[in-house]
């Protein structure tokens, strides 16, 4: 349950600081240091995942709910 929690809290940062970064360089601006910011809380969540992972051994399927989970919820 928690390395499923972990795998969508790292998608919000990313996506944020996906289509910041983008916004910034179609505007020519800079973010304020925002991208960096929401990039640095992705790569938190990501290493509370790989302790997680280290922890529980997850089987393939549950790898594949992983995946699932995090494309609807990158597209949501």
């Amino acid at each position: 349950r928690a390395m499923m929690l972990e795998t969508v809290a790292a998608v919000p940062g990313m996506v944020g600081g996906l289509l910041l970064h983008c916004k910034s360089l179609r505007r020519f601006e800079h973010s304020g240091g925002w991208i960096r910011a929401l990039l640095e809380e992705a790569e938190n969540e990501r290493m509370h995942l790989m302790t997680f992972m280290e922890v529980s051994q997850p089987r393939w399927y549950e790898r594949a709910l992983v995946f699932a989970t995090q494309g609807v919820f990158f597209n949501a």
